[in-house]
């Protein structure tokens, strides 16, 4: 809480007659030259300043700010509210239910333990697409969702009524982003402080990467760990660098046959090219009021894929009349227009603001784009699209003949369906077409023209083909109330597009199975199967383990690829199919045009269909309020819960923490290449019955049909310590030519292949500790928590990489592992380590003074005897981290805190 105002700051705002206080940025010299957001860091600074963690000098170093030079001065954010999806939020509620128990240990009040900021958790990554292609998928699919989830959502229930400032919005209301901008930002916040009425600007940390979503509204915020969101939620601050900001100046307005998709293709291909890693990018210029707050929405969304912290716009107009639409309360509108206007935050595009660096797109010249075969910044024009197939399949289906002499490695597998239906696949085929994920979902004019382009196809007699998996999850109600009201529902369930679910489904990896004839015939003749689909992510593996190939691409292009049914297709150039007279049809015949959906959209959106769709949010279906609750301030632990158990972490922990050590004797679990996501480390998707997790759940009797995913099992650290670096694409350089969680386990004679899960395990009984070695980009993608509380679980104690990327980084200190660099310039391989050496790391010891040194001595003992030295680079960036790590974790400092507080 706020105890010093070294500048004055405080004061009073009048919103028509209404008093709020408020800190006044004017208040501060440098401050109305500052962008948009780095002035509502600065005015979260003189809120909580405290004259310890927040002083006068780290508001003259915001207010100072230096656009040229490098990040170099910490500062504690402290934001608004935390928001959280089900997957990574389960164990946030985990953590929090063993944390009173813990500090009733330590001696403590239990119920002290409670979230100090709001936090909504949004039911949104359990859904899985069981069902499709016809008019029960949605309710059969939700059927299945709470047969699985049953226990999480108990226990999710119950944190709803044990702790305080804490929601839960229940399945099948839509995807967490979508129903942040709709529904639960604020943009201004207010809140009763010392009985006095505060009004502050809405900022937000999540457990989602793609939290940035809010950034297209005005709100500061971005994703981070589960492990820094529960001490978010517990009053920690969010140590951060001043970052350097990105302003990306936008004019011009979109063509005819491009999407809001293809904008954020774009901007993602020149923002990854340009280096955005802990930047803020910020959004200016005369173009900015043309972009509708859906395009800005969709923008933001894409920050993790940019590789930036948070893509900002600026509250104008376009903001208030969002909020009006989705049915915010004049009031709030009155007070985000006068609060922003009287803090300098309200968007002047007149203005030549200050930037570190300067980017700028013509929307003018935006083109058709999807992404792929595997990363969200590999764009392709459409055009190009077949051609780039070409080059791409020969990764894919490698040796393989052109046995349909079509001028590309080619097979042709016959299927015959159990309904009857027959045809022949190959190479490219389109496995699953899904209109999902929150980055597309929530923008009326993609969804719409998508139905519109349907509608199109439909009138022209065209179908999609019968390979293709195809599915619709919309991120909120609101989607589906406007298709209906729009009447275009019925063309897209002609083709095989019914609702599936609302939630992220195919992105997030919960494509459910493929047809088993299909999956049958891709397996047997290793068909290089591929998915297109509306959403932002499409790693390897990620999608369908059937799948290789992922390409992102907009809704309306979805349908089209349906309709193609395969990659090795050329839009300009080759028929969709032919109307009834016989006569080709192409894309451009059906390709809908912007008027129409500009019409369609201003006739079939109103504020009625938001207050609606809302409606009582936090209450839940009749499913939801029939799930038998437990209640009590500690969680009842079931001992024969496979889904929610207590973890380990504060087992034997002491008042105070013990010496960090040096590391001596380190064997490598994992030597890895460049761009090792956090999918390829943390478990996600599905899982067999010979894997170390299937093993787990087969021998505390779960059948095979009810294993659910990884994602779902979240809550139980047994099952996720197992998959941990179990993803099917990921390669242990330790071995040749090996996909998937295996590594070499040098405890047994000849240091044989073994599950990574096996050999860790071995390696804890000889007393081994373990590091893993890293390419550059180590830990891109999802913020995934697991990805790091798993690697600190297995027994890593150093992750030893070229560069790391943000959230990763962080979480491994925030469990308590040492992330370090090699020198500039250096890697494994031009260091000459193949991973078979024994490691030591000295010098950590010097952190148990207070100080962070800025390199250890690495010594890599190879078998023969001779050994390799290097000074490895500390990436402990902040005092506060090094805090997190002494005490051997975030949740343990946090937890020391509240029991050693009076």
């Amino acid at each position: 809480m706020s105890n010093v105002d070294s500048f004055g700051a405080k004061g009073v705002l009048d919103v028509s007659g209404k008093e709020y206080e408020i800190f006044r940025l004017n208040a501060v010299e440098g401050a109305d030259s500052l962008p948009y957001s780095l002035k509502v860091l600065l005015e979260n600074l003189l809120r909580t300043e405290d004259g310890a963690n927040i002083t006068a000098d780290h508001v003259r170093a915001l207010a100072g700010w230096d656009e040229n030079a490098q990040p170099d001065t910490e500062i504690q954010f402290t934001p608004a509210r935390v928001i959280m999806q089900d997957f990574t939020g389960v164990p946030c509620v985990v953590d929090l239910a063993t944390m009173r128990e813990a500090v009733k240990e330590l001696g403590g009040d239990a119920t002290r333990v409670n979230p100090l900021a709001p936090a909504e958790m949004v039911i949104d990554h359990s859904v899985q697409i069981d069902a499709f292609g016809n008019a029960g998928a949605l309710e059969r699919n939700m059927e299945i969702e709470y047969q699985r989830n049953g226990e999480r959502y108990q226990f999710l229930r119950w944190g709803q009524t044990a702790f305080d400032d804490f929601k839960v919005v229940p399945p099948g209301t839509g995807i967490v982003h979508q129903v942040n901008i709709e529904y639960l930002a604020r943009t201004v916040m207010t809140r009763e402080v010392d009985g006095v009425l505060r009004a502050y600007p809405d900022t937000c940390v999540g457990t989602d990467s793609h939290t940035t979503m809010v950034n297209g509204l005005g709100v500061l915020g971005w994703g981070v760990g589960g492990i820094e969101a529960e001490a978010a939620m517990l009053g920690q601050p969010v140590s951060m660098l001043i970052p350097r900001v990105v302003g990306f100046k936008l004019s011009g307005s979109i063509p005819a046959g491009a999407t809001a998709t293809d904008v954020v293709l774009t901007i993602t291909e020149m923002l990854r090219k340009h280096g955005v890693v802990g930047k803020f990018v910020e959004f200016y210029g005369e173009g900015v009021a043309a972009v509708p707050l859906a395009n800005r929405a969709t923008i933001g969304n894409m920050s993790p894929e940019f590789g930036s912290t948070a893509a900002m716009f600026p509250i104008d107009d376009v903001t208030l009349d969002y909020l009006r639409l989705t049915g915010r309360s004049e009031e709030n509108v009155a007070l985000v227009e006068a609060y922003s206007k009287e803090q300098g935050l309200w968007h002047d595009p007149s203005r030549e603001l200050r930037f570190s660096e300067y980017l700028e797109l013509d929307l003018s010249t935006v083109v058709p784009s999807i992404a792929g075969p595997k990363r969200p910044q590999d764009r392709i024009e459409l055009t190009d699209a077949k051609e780039q197939f070409r080059k791409d399949i020969h990764n894919y289906a490698a040796g393989d003949a052109d046995a349909l002499g079509v001028g590309r490695p080619s097979k042709a597998v016959d299927v015959a369906m159990a309904d009857g239906r027959e045809f022949t696949l190959d190479h490219g085929l389109v496995s699953i077409a899904s209109i999902t994920s929150c980055t597309n979902t929530s923008n009326p004019s993609v969804m719409l023209a998508a139905a519109i382009l349907a509608r199109n196809a439909v009138d022209k007699g065209l179908t999609s083909k019968p390979w293709v998996k195809t599915s619709v999850a919309p991120g909120s109600k609101v989607v589906t109330d406007y298709y209906e009201k729009s009447g275009l529902m019925p063309y897209l369930e002609k083709l095989g597009f019914f609702v599936v679910g609302y939630g992220c489904a195919t992105c997030i990896g919960n494509s459910g199975p493929l047809d088993p004839e299909i999956s049958e015939a891709i397996q047997a003749n290793d068909l290089a199967a591929t998915a297109v689909l509306s959403g932002n992510r499409n790693f390897e593996g990620r999608i369908n383990p059937d799948v290789k190939m992922n390409y992102l691409a907009s809704p309306p292009l979805v349908i089209a690829y349906a309709l193609a049914g395969s990659m090795d297709f050329d839009f300009e150039a080759d028929a969709l199919g032919q109307d009834a007279e016989g006569n080709d049809v192409f894309l451009r015949d059906i390709w809908p045009s912007p008027i129409e959906v500009e019409e369609v959209i201003a006739s079939s959106i109103d504020e009625g269909m938001f207050a609606k769709g809302y409606d009582g949010v936090f209450d839940g279906d009749d499913r939801w309020k029939a799930l038998d609750t437990p209640a009590g301030d500690t969680f009842e632990w079931s001992e024969d819960s496979t889904y929610v158990r207590k973890p380990p972490y504060f087992e034997g922990m002491k008042a105070q923490p013990e010496a960090v050590a040096d590391i001596s004797g380190a064997r490598v679990l994992l030597k890895l290449g460049d761009s090792v996501t956090t999918d390829h480390i943390s478990p996600a998707g599905s899982f067999k019955s010979d894997t170390p997790a299937g093993r787990y759940l087969l021998e505390n009797g779960v059948d095979r049909k009810d294993f659910n995913s990884y994602g779902s099992r979240r809550g139980n650290h047994e099952v996720m310590i197992r998959g941990t670096f179990a993803n099917i694409r990921i390669k242990n350089q330790l071995l040749d030519g090996v996909e998937g969680g295996f590594t070499r386990d040098f405890t047994q004679e000849g240091a044989p292949q073994s599950y990574v899960y096996d050999a860790a395990q071995n390696y804890r009984e000889a007393g081994t500790p373990l590091v893993v070695l890293g390419g550059k980009e180590y830990g891109s993608g999802s913020s995934r928590d697991w990805a790091a509380k798993g690697t600190a679980l297995l027994g890593v104690k150093a992750v030893i990489t070229e560069s790391f990327e943000r959230i990763h980084r962080s979480n491994l200190i925030g469990m308590g592992v040492l992330p370090l660099q090699f020198p500039a310039g250096e890697s494994a391989d031009s260091l000459g380590l193949d991973g078979t050496e024994t490691f030591g790391i000295e010098g950590v010891t010097a952190l148990n003074d207070g100080s962070t040194p800025s390199t250890l001595k690495v010594t890599a003992a190879k078998q023969d005897g001779s050994t390799v030295e290097f000074d490895a680079v500390v990436r402990i960036d902040t005092p506060g981290e090094a805090d997190y790590y002494r005490n051997g974790g975030i949740l343990q400092y946090v937890l020391r805190q509240i029991a050693n507080s009076n």
